[in-house]
């Protein structure tokens, strides 16, 4: 992933902290998430999100023009604790991969700093390794729209996908998705110390901007 040139005079370590504070993408190829557990919270309420830091109250706007979702599962009102101490009650999903078949679109506005990641074509989050084990992508969030197409594009089915999410792992395309999401994790559960496989594939730009 390229990042665009940073606004002259801007502090490099101001730039990473922004990125830092409001993405939560973490990638973990040789450190399964029990590893990262024992760094979250101990609130018996909230569950741990696996990563060393907590999300931002702000939301990612997250919009994905065409994507496919392999073997998701849907667990709704779980709680999440978020950086500021205060909790969120949300939707939990699961993939072994979510395929990025056109544009996808990640902008936050949180503490003055602006970041957006963009994605013009394709990418995937998860998938399989090398050694063909599944990686995992789970997100915390809440979906506000989604589309499938069956003879005709018909929208608004996030309430029929968390149903049926919530019984059984599904595969299927969607369209015109849009989100607030407040954390997205990926790793490779299954990845050896010596392992090089990456399970983020998101070809695109990161811009920060501040006031």
């Amino acid at each position: 992933m390229s990042r665009s040139p940073r606004t002259p005079g801007r502090s490099p370590w101001r730039t990473g902290l922004a990125v830092t504070a409001v993405m939560v993408l973490a990638v973990g190829t040789a450190v399964g998430p029990d590893a990262l557990r024992a760094a979250a919270l101990p609130a018996a309420d909230p569950v741990p999100l696996g990563v060393p830091f907590l999300p931002s109250t702000k939301p990612l706007n997250v919009t994905i023009e065409s994507m496919v979702a392999v073997s998701m599962t849907v667990e709704k009102n779980v709680t999440i604790r978020l950086a500021d101490g205060s909790t969120r009650t949300t939707t939990k999903y699961t993939f072994t991969k979510l395929q990025i078949r056109d544009h996808m679109h990640v902008s936050q506005v949180a503490d003055g700093h602006t970041v957006t990641i963009d994605v013009p074509d394709t990418g995937s989050l998860g998938g399989y390794d090398s050694a063909g084990q599944p990686e995992t992508t789970t997100m915390w969030g809440d979906i506000d729209n989604i589309c499938v197409r069956v003879l005709l594009k018909i929208c608004g089915v996030q309430g029929l996908l968390d149903f049926f999410g919530s019984l059984i792992p599904l595969t299927a395309g969607a369209e015109d998705f849009a989100g607030r999401i407040y954390a997205i994790r990926t790793i490779d559960d299954h990845a050896e110390l010596s392992s090089t496989d990456n399970p983020v594939h998101l070809p695109g730009t990161i811009t920060v901007t501040m006031p």
